[in-house]
């Protein structure tokens, strides 16, 4: 029994170029403990003084800070969550594609000669403060100037130094925000102790939104113009080799992959590139021209296609294309880069009236928390203490007494607990965590802290380091990492931004008041919603909500508001300084998903499960949840806590459907792009077989207009309340996966795979959700016993599976050129025992008011709309 062939072949299968592990490196940089920090803190270094631009850079969002009312810290948090990459750069200029394998293809997302139809593309929105090279008053003539990207502010003085060093990053020129007394690190607001705010790293825009450039000192230009003809093309940056080899696979390989010729911008993204989205209220005339009034940072973007952004670079034929960047538009896989293996996609958060949103009292957490001393503790890491700094601590700790600050009106209000953040509530110890976990989730501190604890999907021995996931150490990130440091200090600015007023409710009456000549008052909208759904549907539909959808939907309960029956859900929250809602419109709690019926995949998201790479960002409370017994996977895919899925909010329903953590319920939309290679729109309806329907229902395109929200948002309620309307969706593969394998000797440009064997091509129309979860690891494993220590297996609890895999590995042996069919032939098993989940219809479930009249059905999408 070769073990190496079975592994290789299905290593390849699965996961081709998955992710890369290397050793993992625990550096502390410094070895002072408490007893030897010094008694006063170094005057901190002096910053580095930006060059002053031709255009400012921040006056746009300084006029956005005034439009919202927002004060010091609120502005200083939005800055951040707009501009901020955290020295992410690097990890999507190089350990994105030579440590992981993915390919992103910036110039092709971002060329600003398609800058009309990037968001059509893309779902990207495009900075209104930079412009086409060549067009009237633009300050670039031509895309020459630029390197094929568009003009924008700063580039005057970053565009000097690509290919050479001594950039200073406009992020060193920030002000901050005021130090509050209250934070043990201020020493009653004395001590500015905040780490460099260089190290946010904001460089220029790219064009888009939440997207930013940095200028490249590795760049050549010599070699770049000798490989694309020029600065404004990056054809032979992104071309592949077959061109010039006239060898098949090479179709499948392009300089993205390496560093031999450097490109001239390293390119980063902030939180803001999936949030920033179009304002409700004030839409854009034209979504591929808006102006800055017309963008919020919070609402989440209901259209964009990170996936496929991120997978830009890959061949359709790619496993990695084929696996991750199939998401609906405005959802993205959380966990596509630190891959657990289970099919995961779930919505762009829309973060509003987060003042309002519940917290849970008593979680039992163990995380680091701000101390002033370490006392007699030398463990770093238990406790550890910033060299420099004067009582610049921190202290690990398990307690069940945090609480939340937030700022309100300038009031400092102790919310009594912590939040439970994502589709599961799996972040839960903490907002600022829940905040710096982000910057980890796009890229930042990668080398230093995370890209070595995840699982190397090439690993499949598991006595090897890489095969299974570990969890890094938040502790060990601190200390090496001074990007962490640098957003760390101003998590409070960014938590008092989502509860600024850019995060207050959007209601549909005062969107449409904007639209209309006269008064246009809640009563108007009233009336307009009677004559379309029946008179009397919005006070009969607060009555079905009440009687129906409230247990999960108020953050308010009985027990403390009052029945359901007499309340008043739009009743404000007095205390709060803008009077926002009081009632959040969920209760936040966890829900079984057996008893949500929902797309189950994501309720099973591993990745905070103890070992496992975030596992310090989940509570030991939420790790104990009752095992949802009546999940049909099998018991170790949902322990943990797994199988939950938070009560979302309703707020605001009306502007953001589709609906479900996955955009799954309701019409699928699409952008139409201009250029066809960019449209990423797939077909998901299928038959009872799973096959796809010969006639696909057509895709919605994007419209961010007020009754272009309100009209997707009546379809998916119908969907919602008619589940037996819906059709079926799944997501299947939209191209022939090929996968090169094995010694393939050239005889002139024809490659001649030894034993006939060189190339594995799994045919369009195969379920990605099954590749996304096939334990490919632990199949390659029982395949191997099962010939050379079946007594293990046995012992293992496998004794029924184990005739099947000796037959399997037998077949394999023998041809292994019928590796796909032989998984083919056996898919039934496959995954009865190696899929992490086996649902793959993903617009099931969620039927709560399906018998609900016809009357009943129509009155409870007229209140909702009010909401």
């Amino acid at each position: 029994m070769k073990r190496t062939l079975l592994a290789a072949i299905a290593a390849f299968v699965t996961l081709a170029a998955g992710i890369g592990i290397f050793q993992n490196l625990h550096h502390s940089i410094g070895e002072a403990f408490a007893e030897n920090a010094p008694a006063s803190a170094a005057a901190p270094p002096v910053r580095p003084i930006p060059e002053v631009s031709a255009v400012d850079q921040d006056a746009p969002y300084m006029e956005a800070c005034a439009r919202e009312g927002l004060n010091e810290s609120e502005c200083v948090g939005r800055l951040i969550w707009f501009k901020a990459t955290a020295g992410n750069e690097r990890f999507h200029t190089y350990t994105f594609q030579q440590r992981i394998g993915v390919l992103v293809d910036w110039f092709r997302v971002l060329r600003t000669d398609q800058r009309d139809d990037r968001f059509w593309a893309w779902g990207i929105i495009n900075d209104p403060a930079c412009c086409k090279p060549g067009d009237p008053d633009c300050p670039a003539k031509s895309a020459d100037e630029t390197y094929g990207f568009d003009w924008c502010p700063g580039d005057d003085v970053l565009l000097n130094y690509v290919g050479k060093p001594g950039y200073v990053d406009p992020a060193c020129g920030l002000k901050d925000a005021a130090l509050d007394p209250d934070d043990p690190h201020s020493q009653g607001g004395k001590a500015d102790q905040r780490a460099s705010a260089c190290d946010l790293k904001f460089g220029t825009s790219t064009g888009a939104l939440g997207l930013r450039k940095f200028p490249n000192p590795r760049f050549d230009a010599a070699k770049w113009q000798a490989l694309n003809g020029g600065n404004a093309s990056w054809a032979g940056f992104n071309a592949t080799k077959a061109a010039a080899t006239g060898i098949e696979s090479d179709s499948r390989v392009s300089k993205l992959a390496d560093a031999s010729v450097e490109p001239p911008f390293l390119i980063g993204t902030t939180c803001g590139s999936c949030h920033i989205a179009f304002d409700p209220l004030n839409p854009p005339a034209d979504p591929a021209h808006p102006k800055w009034e017309n963008i919020k940072g919070l609402i989440g973007n209901q259209y964009t296609r990170m996936s496929e952004l991120l997978g830009s670079g890959m061949p359709k034929s790619a496993l990695e294309y084929q696996m991750f960047a199939h998401a609906r538009p405005g959802v993205t896989d959380t966990s596509a880069i630190s891959h657990d293996q289970i099919n995961n996609p779930g919505t762009i958060n829309a973060l509003i009236n987060v003042a309002q949103r519940p917290v849970f009292k008593g979680e039992m957490i163990n995380k680091w928390r701000k101390a002033t001393t370490c006392g007699a503790e030398k463990d770093e890491d238990k406790c550890w203490c910033e060299p420099g700094r004067s009582g610049k601590c921190w202290l690990k700790s398990t307690r069940d007494d945090d609480t939340t600050t937030v700022f309100l009106g300038g009031q400092k209000v102790a919310l009594p607990g912590v939040h439970h953040i994502l589709k599961g509530g799996e972040d839960s110890i903490g907002a600022h965590e829940a905040i710096q976990r982000v910057y980890f989730n796009i890229g930042s501190c990668s080398e230093q802290c995370w890209v070595n604890h995840f699982s190397d999907m090439r690993q499949v021995d598991p006595e090897q380091r890489g095969f299974g996931q570990t969890s890094f150490n938040i502790g060990q990130c601190r200390r090496d990492c001074p990007n962490f440091r640098a957003v760390e200090d101003r998590l409070q600015n960014v938590l008092d931004f989502f509860a600024s007023a850019e995060s207050d409710e959007t209601n549909l009456q005062a969107a449409r008041a904007k639209s209309k000549t006269g008064a246009y008052a809640l009563a108007d909208l009233t009336a307009d919603l009677e004559k379309e759904f029946g008179k009397g549907a919005v006070g009969r539909g607060q009555t079905v909500f009440a009687d129906n959808c409230a247990r999960c939907h108020s953050s308010i309960p009985e027990s403390t508001g009052g029945a359901f029956k007499n309340r008043d859900f739009a009743a404000p929250n007095d205390a709060h300084p803008r009077k926002v809602r009081a009632d959040f419109l969920s209760n936040d709690q966890s829900t079984p998903v057996t008893e949500v019926g929902t797309f189950r995949c994501r309720s099973l998201h591993s990745n905070h499960k103890a070992g496992h790479l975030y596992m310090e960002y989940a509570s030991d409370t939420l790790r104990k949840q009752q095992v949802v017994a009546d999940i049909p996977e099998r018991p170790e895919l949902k322990d943990g806590g797994r199988g939950y899925m938070r009560n979302i909010s309703l707020v605001n329903v009306w502007a953001t459907a589709p609906f479900m953590h996955n955009n799954a319920i309701g019409p699928e939309i699409c952008g139409k792009p201009a250029n066809a290679d960019n449209d990423f729109h797939r077909a998901r309806y299928v038959d009872r077989d799973g096959k796809l329907l010969a006639a696909q229902p057509d895709c919605l395109r994007y419209d961010p207009t007020v009754e272009g929200r309100f009209d997707l948002y009546k379809r998916s309620m119908r969907e919602l309340l008619n589940p037996k309307e819906r059709g079926s969706k799944r997501t299947l593969t939209n191209a022939d996966l090929i996968i090169d394998v094995g010694i393939r000797p050239l005889e002139g440009s024809t490659e001649k795979p030894l034993g006939g064997f060189g190339q594995v091509r799994i045919p369009a129309g195969t379920s990605a959700g099954f590749l996304n979860g096939l334990q490919h690891k632990q199949l390659i494993g029982d395949l191997f016993l099962a010939k050379r220590h079946p007594d293990k297996l046995e012992a293992a609890g496998k004794k029924d599976q184990l005739a099947t895999l000796q037959a399997m590995a037998d077949d394999i042996l023998k041809s292994p050129a019928r590796f796909v069919d032989i998984l083919r032939e056996k898919r039934d098993f496959l995954s009865a025992n190696y899929e992490t989940c086996t649902q793959e219809i993903e617009n099931e479930g969620h039927r709560f008011g399906e018998d609900l009249s016809e009357t009943d059905k129509k009155a409870l999408t007229a209140f909702l709309a009010t909401m």
